[in-house]
């Protein structure tokens, strides 16, 4: 949707650049983050979309057409921008603030206040209580929440937001977040949000890209970032936002002596229960799960390398009491759905510096 080739951009002065090999693809329908310290240049970044900022060097391309070959209007018609100042016009009417875009675009008078009523409603504001007010009218949040929709008004496929709730107090900027997401559900647009707040960017970021004195230092999806940081830069930027649900299967598996495993030896002799029973080789080849004295082919198994969140999204598409863990083709364990509830309950006694031996 929006690549990034070689971007650099040094402004006229600057003993240092703003940006410099910025290089980056942000797909269709993507929620993208760019965070970093004051200064790093992801607003100088974002500003670069819309050609707000020309770059120095390198090129941009959405949709695989270079943004210097749109005329400077089309593309920022087609590119939705909110602002942490909101910038709605004061004199001008909630609707009138919402059609400046499709007015400018010569859409029907009929389509506009349709347009109007619909992203209203949308964002959970009576069209018949707000569509006349005033901006002065609206608490912060409801204003920021007309920003956000004034840039949804034409329909545009990029929206760009710069840190567009950072002015608002906790409670109506937690609840913004909130409605972003679920508006993204529904719109599924491609999202450029620059924000200084990390646990804002987890929250909303599909990826999250890290820059620093405007290089980018690792882009990933939110876990991907706290579970693999790429420096000591990035670890500790992050904090510690470790999850129980990202810990490795093979910490909290069962090996050989599991009792949901035996070797095909042993197989004639065991009790039918407890099952699913996992049957292995003289060579730890996983052969399948019992059945009565036979052996049937299991689909469905787990590496020690997943994750608990994976391993559990396994256990409620399958309704199994516990999985096999397979490491290339080795029976190497078994992670039953009551070593996941036991692992997380020790982890939640010892975060609240309870008793861990329970």
């Amino acid at each position: 949707m929006i690549t990034f080739t070689d971007i650099a951009k040094t402004f006229p002065g600057a003993e240092h650049p703003a940006v410099q090999n910025f290089n980056a693809t942000v797909e269709q329908g993507e929620f993208f983050v760019l965070i970093g310290p004051s200064g790093c240049g992801k607003t100088t970044t974002l500003k670069m979309i819309n050609r707000l900022i020309e770059p120095t060097a390198g090129t941009i391309h959405i949709q695989g057409k270079d943004i210097r070959e749109w005329d400077r209007h089309e593309l920022r018609w087609n590119i939705g921008y909110v602002l942490q100042q909101i910038a709605l016009f004061p004199t001008m009417t909630i609707a009138e603030n919402i059609a400046v875009v499709p007015e400018m675009r010569r859409w029907k008078k009929n389509e506009i206040k349709d347009r109007v009523d619909e992203l209203l409603e949308m964002v959970g504001l009576d069209p018949d209580t707000y569509r006349n007010r005033k901006p002065s009218e609206l608490s912060g949040g409801q204003q920021q929440r007309i920003g956000v929709i004034r840039a949804l008004a034409a329909d545009p496929d990029i929206i760009l937001m710069d840190e567009p709730f950072s002015a608002l107090d906790p409670l109506s900027r937690e609840q913004l977040q909130e409605d972003i997401r679920a508006l993204q559900q529904n719109i599924q647009k491609t999202i450029v949000f620059v924000t200084h707040d990390m646990d804002e960017a987890l929250a909303l970021g599909d990826r999250i890209c890290l820059m620093k004195d405007g290089d980018v230092v690792q882009t990933g999806t939110p876990r991907e970032l706290k579970n693999e940081p790429a420096n000591d830069f990035v670890r500790d930027f992050i904090g510690d936002r470790r999850d129980e649900w990202d810990t490795p299967v093979r910490s909290v598996m069962s090996g050989r002596d599991s009792q949901y495993i035996a070797s095909v030896h042993d197989m004639p002799e065991m009790p039918l229960y407890p099952a699913p029973l996992y049957i292995f080789d003289q060579n730890d080849t996983f052969l399948g799960r019992r059945d009565g004295d036979s052996i049937t082919s299991q689909k469905t198994v787990i590496s020690p390398d997943h994750v608990l969140y994976d391993a559990l999204r396994t256990f409620n598409d399958t309704e199994a009491e516990a999985l096999p863990v397979l490491e290339e083709g080795r029976l190497v364990g078994a992670l039953s759905y009551k070593d996941v509830m036991q692992f997380l309950q020790k982890a939640k006694l010892a975060s609240a510096g309870g008793d861990t031996k329970a």
